[in-house]
């Protein structure tokens, strides 16, 4: 059994990174060239280590499945990132990003990690300045802020409502300059299907070019994850439909444990489902709480009018009701369950998806009143002309119609506090580690952490143990390799000679996103837990015996990208809802039926279940692994967001 120590440093909290990266071993600029490190994923987290450790001197092999990495999806983040720099002048500091983070994720977070990456926060903002990111700017010139859920400052940083894309063009640009150095070489269209592990470390990837089908594999001393999340899992959700965990789900398989797999985020201000024949969900910003106004009609004989023709007294403003403190800027999971609260009670709004309407409205009439449309076109113009191009109405004109949706995963491969994975050698950073963010990640917390992890924590701690390791010369003809590359060509033929091949990958995975969503979404409870895991193991059985792939697995295949990802996503669901099962509390966006406070809040269970669980790949069921959380500097208290 791998001894789960996180690695931490002792000692006062704001002096743990300082003192790490002086005991940190490291190598000399001369020698960094004889070092070969894999990368796999270039969103923000991947691109910006790919253009920090080619700058630093190391040869640098980076692999994306997109056709350019400046497609992956952080390029889809649309509201801002955190930084506690104080601009405001409202209060805010390191260890108040610090308390903020620990609490929005209702404590199920490592202190030492998540001060980190408050103190880091300030950097990022520095380095993409310096890289010409076009964040918004005040009057004056200084850089301009707006608040996000579960805070009460402003200190989140954006341009526009598309802060994604303009921080993965600054790392792109700056990972395109490696490129051309010969430091980094980059690979797109290509999907990682194995990792090759040689005597107990990472060494390499197997690769198949998703334009020729050609199966190839790629050594080296290192292997850095960088992909991403899982929300897909659930079939309908805000993620881009190529996102997937298969390149997470393969190293599980090969030693990584997963970590806290059930923990997903449901974000509250999404587009409303509207049907069957939908294949993803679009978010709309978090930003948009800032002056947008939530609310619900009052009496369920109004929800079928024209909401500019619902009198203001008949108008329930529930979260202001619920929360005054925080009011519209809850926390995302307390926002999620209050708006799912309104529709179960009958006062939704739009038409019905399975006999319920799915909706509630995010009004914009009074900031447009105190301000002026041109002020609003200038904040959110692109956000509301996004919404009207997918809705066909005016959000200038009529509120917007918003219902939670999948967004992003808490859960991920589990990491030390150098980010390195259970297997030596690999590390995982960004979306596809647990470490940041507990059971709730906050708004605008997710592209601080993938640069945090990109520029500013990987580069040092891959540094480490490229230092402090010995590494023997291997080729693709070592025994692993070609066993790696072998289970590669096995799967792939399982895959396009199913016995009785009938249903294509989509009807799959829509199939298994039902049964998620209902048991392992929003609310959770034992019966329907365990009746999904057996409808999930009759899923997988009936996937293998009747997925349809057409096509040549030697040639551009789309279903077959797509059928191996739902095969993976299987496998997935059936982890995610045992870990559910396990967890016998409610905490963060995970709300056990039976596990609630009188309020309908979560609640937790901090006696037994103060840890992080992570579960270790065995055939016949995964071995759970605890580490315990410590908490010597934010005591866990009730969330009261009131």
């Amino acid at each position: 059994m791998h001894n789960l120590n996180p690695n931490e440093p002792s000692g006062p909290i704001e002096n743990r990174w300082e003192k790490h990266l002086f005991d940190l071993a490291l190598i000399a600029p001369q020698n960094r060239k004889k070092y070969n490190i894999i990368v796999v994923g270039t969103g923000l987290a991947g691109a910006s280590l790919c253009a920090t450790l080619g700058e630093a001197g190391y040869n640098v092999k980076s692999f994306c499945y997109n056709d350019s990495p400046r497609r992956a999806h952080s390029i889809a983040a649309q509201g801002g990132i955190n930084a506690s720099k104080n601009y405001q002048n409202d209060g805010d500091s390191t260890w108040r990003l610090f308390y903020d983070t620990i609490k929005g994720g209702d404590f199920r977070a490592r202190e030492s990690n998540v001060y980190r990456l408050a103190q880091l926060s300030c950097n990022i903002i520095d380095q993409a300045v310096s890289q010409g990111v076009p964040f918004a700017r005040e009057y004056s010139g200084y850089l301009a802020n707006r608040s996000f859920g579960g805070t009460q400052v402003s200190r989140t940083f954006y341009a526009r409502g598309q802060t994604g894309q303009q921080l993965l063009l600054g790392a792109y640009s700056a990972m395109s300059k490696e490129i051309t150095s010969g430091r980094v070489i980059h690979q797109s269209r290509s999907e990682m299907l194995e990792l090759i592990i040689v005597n107990d470390r990472a060494r390499g990837i197997v690769v198949r070019d998703l334009v020729s089908g050609e199966i190839s594999a790629h050594i080296a001393d290192c292997v850095v994850m960088c992909t991403g999340g899982y929300s897909n899992a659930y079939y309908l959700s805000t993620n881009a439909k190529g996102c997937n965990t298969s390149a997470t789900w393969r190293a599980y398989k090969k030693g990584a444990y997963f970590a806290n797999p059930s923990f997903t985020q449901i974000h509250p201000t999404c587009v409303p489902p509207t049907g069957d024949n939908q294949s993803k969900l679009t978010l709309m910003s978090e930003s948009l709480r800032n002056d947008g106004r939530i609310w619900a009609p009052k009496n369920i004989e109004d929800c079928d009018k024209d909401p500019n023709n619902i009198n203001e007294e008949d108008r329930d403003y529930f979260l202001e009701r619920m929360y005054p403190a925080f009011a519209n800027l809850v926390p995302r999971d307390i926002a999620s369950r209050a708006l799912k609260g309104i529709c179960d009670e009958g006062r939704g709004i739009g038409s019905k998806v399975n006999n319920q309407r799915l909706g509630v409205y995010l009004d914009f009439s009074s900031v447009i009143e105190k301000i002026g449309i041109e002020k609003v076109k200038e904040k959110y113009g692109n956000l509301f002309d996004m919404y009207e191009s997918i809705t066909g109405e005016n959000p200038y004109q009529v509120p917007m119609r918003i219902y939670p949706a999948p967004h992003y995963t808490m859960g991920g491969l589990w990491v030390d506090y150098n980010l390195m994975t259970t297997i030596n050698g690999l590390f995982a950073t960004g979306e596809a580690n647990f470490s940041d963010h507990g059971a709730n990640r906050l708004g605008a917390s997710a592209l601080m952490q993938g640069l945090a992890d990109g520029y500013f924590i990987a580069p040092q701690t891959v540094a480490n143990y490229l230092a402090k390791s010995q590494f023997e010369e291997i080729s693709n003809i070592h025994p692993e390799v070609v066993a790696s590359l072998e289970s590669v060509k096995v799967r792939i033929g399982k895959l396009m000679n199913a016995p009785k091949p009938k249903y294509s990958p989509d009807y799959f995975h829509q199939k298994l996103g039902r049964i998620l969503w209902s048991a392992c979404g929003m609310s959770r409870e034992m019966e329907a837990l365990e009746v999904s895991m057996k409808d999930i193991s009759e899923l997988q059985s009936e996937f293998w015996q009747n997925i349809k792939v057409t096509g040549s697995k030697k040639d551009f295949n789309q279903t077959l990208e797509k059928a191996g990802r739902v095969a993976d996503f299987i496998e997935l669901g059936h982890l995610m809802c045992l870990d559910a099962i396990d967890r016998k509390e409610s905490c963060g966006a995970h709300a056990r039926l039976e596990y609630l406070a009188e309020s309908g809040d979560a609640k937790r269970d901090d006696e037994n279940y103060s840890h992080v669980a992570a579960w270790e790949f065995q055939d016949e069921k995964p071995i759970l692994h605890k580490e315990q959380l410590h908490f010597e500097f934010i005591k866990p208290s009730l969330r009261d967001y009131k």
